[in-house]
């Protein structure tokens, strides 16, 4: 599990490409991975399979790549990174379990005085999970959703956020991953014997 609090922003080394997925190697500004250790990678979580003092390795599937936009990546682009949550660790963000629910778009950046407004295409079928002030994850990042309608939402971006994740490096027409609040998956579960 994460939190959606971004560690930190590193660039994609190198790239292979197999008949199975995609390998991909990272910088790594960690001490202490191991191999079988869950990193979020833009808020997809994937596996550690090798790694030294300087990088680490991951393997994204077919199953990934077809949900995510890691295969459209290339040798120094940036992506988002989480280490998963210790057991005694502080939880600030929200429940984020590193599943991608859908990839989505960048609508409109917005400036507003020191901080920005993004807005975001809302995929079909993710609306009943999104509401105002609830929990979002947007390329691993835990943020607020400002404002919604059945096909987009709108986050308020404080200059922290954009300046330690890609959202400073996204334009307008750009992919994002998105997962909605699993808390809400989990009511709407537990609700439908009772809708029936």
């Amino acid at each position: 599990m994460f939190t959606g609090i971004i560690e930190e922003t590193v660039e994609i080394l190198d790239i292979e490409q197999t008949e199975e997925g995609r390998r991909i190697r990272l910088s790594s500004p960690f001490d202490g991975l191991s191999i079988g250790q869950s990193i979020s990678v833009s808020g997809a979580c994937l596996t550690v399979e090798s790694f030294d003092a300087d990088s680490f390795e991951v393997f994204t599937a077919t199953e990934t790549l077809d949900r995510t936009y890691l295969g459209e990546l290339g040798v120094g682009d940036l992506v988002n990174l989480e280490r998963a949550l210790p057991a005694d660790g502080r939880f600030d963000g929200h429940f984020v379990q590193g599943h991608v629910d859908a990839t989505a778009d960048v609508d409109e950046i917005t400036r507003l005085g020191d901080d920005w407004e993004f807005a975001f295409s809302l995929p079909e079928g993710l609306a009943p999970y999104v509401v105002e002030k609830g929990s979002i994850t947007v390329d691993g990042i835990s943020l607020t959703v400002a404002a919604h309608d059945d096909d987009s939402f709108a986050v308020a971006i404080i200059p922290e956020t954009y300046e330690i994740t890609t959202l400073s490096e996204k334009a307008v027409g750009d992919p994002v991953h998105l997962e909605v609040d699993v808390i809400a998956k989990y009511v709407e579960s537990l609700t439908e014997g009772y809708r029936e």
